[in-house]
């Protein structure tokens, strides 16, 4: 095109497509579909103020569902995520499994290593579903755990008492995918300077690779799986993930897999996810594909890790996430989700 003659008339023939693109969070979500871009959802993670909300992403080298399907599996961590040692939770800022669950001081290294087998339940909403996790500790009193899958290929957990992420996987490739995250905050402003210095200690610049990675064995160190954690893969539960779902290949061969009573989310997600393919193919809209009035009534969601009344968990784990949203500087004035 530079070199053509001064008359040309290419420049008014031949056009390079362009595609819609939104800034939310610190991330740009661009919208590569026809026609006009459905609405964003008023989620918690595109309304908080810049100053509550950090973004980062990171490479995983397979495909990008089972990528996101390590983050839909609450009983994974139990295993994977299990420290032998407690760590003091007041330095656990930025890091995920290391606070105490609110309203108990008990640290989630212990929990998760002593209460091992806990109960999932599932709820359809209108994002896609929400997931519980019940760990029942003593008579009365059990851990509740709230996660979500936001379709088609996102999740929303709790990092802490105040933060949750929320985080989505995007194909690069069919052998690989970015995962990009957004962690909010309903407490004190976000201290984005440590928590980006946390990660890049993990991700290297300009390409978001992991420095542990396939190449040196995920750092794997057998003398530390003796005594210190489950993997010996180090403390950074992202390392541990990244090796469970890159172990698999880069596309997984799901004829061969066994599915437990624990993958009841994952079996949900997939019947979802098949039955929004079904849609699109006859010209359906499928879920979460919103318009403008649906997004704006949509909410949340909710992402609580505490400990409560057993036999009132259901109502536990609302009146938390309502307290905690009455206490917020930039969500006390919002609906509830």
């Amino acid at each position: 095109m530079p070199a053509e003659p001064v008359d040309s008339t290419l420049c008014r023939e031949v056009r390079a497509r362009t595609y819609p693109v939104i800034e939310r969070s610190g991330i740009l979500f661009a919208y590569l579909g026809e026609g006009e871009p459905p609405y964003f959802p008023e989620f918690d993670c595109f309304v908080a103020p810049d100053s509550h909300t950090f973004a980062f992403k990171g490479l995983i080298e397979c495909n990008w569902l089972q990528a996101l399907e390590v983050g839909i599996d609450p009983a994974h961590a139990s295993f994977l995520h299990r420290f032998f040692e407690d760590e003091d939770p007041s330095a656990s800022y930025g890091k995920q499994f290391r606070a105490a669950s609110a309203d108990s001081d008990m640290p989630m290294t212990r929990l998760l290593r002593e209460f091992e087998r806990p109960r999932i339940d599932l709820e359809r909403t209108e994002f896609g579903l929400r997931i519980f996790a019940l760990r029942e500790l003593r008579e009365g009193s059990t851990h509740i755990r709230v996660t979500n899958l936001l379709f088609p290929q996102a999740f929303t957990i709790p990092l802490s008492s105040e933060m949750t992420i929320t985080q989505w996987h995007v194909p690069v490739d069919d052998e690989s995918c970015y995962w990009y995250a957004v962690f909010t905050s309903f407490g004190q402003p976000v201290n984005k300077s440590e928590m980006r210095n946390q990660r890049l200690e993990l991700y290297q610049l300009p390409d978001y690779k992991p420095r542990i990675n396939r190449s040196n064995d995920y750092g794997y160190n057998p003398a530390e799986q003796q005594s210190g954690t489950y993997s010996g893969m180090g403390f950074d539960i992202n390392v541990h993930d990244q090796w469970a779902v890159e172990s698999q290949g880069r596309i997984h061969d799901r004829t061969r897999e066994y599915l437990a009573s624990t993958d009841r989310a994952i079996v949900a997600y997939r019947r979802l996810l098949l039955r929004a393919i079904e849609q699109a193919g006859r010209g359906e809209r499928p879920l979460m594909v919103l318009d403008q009035a649906e997004a704006q009534q949509m909410r949340g969601p909710v992402a609580v890790d505490g400990i409560g009344p057993s036999e009132a968990w259901q109502n536990y784990w609302r009146e938390n996430d309502r307290r905690r949203r009455q206490a917020s500087v930039w969500a006390a004035d919002r609906p509830l989700p």
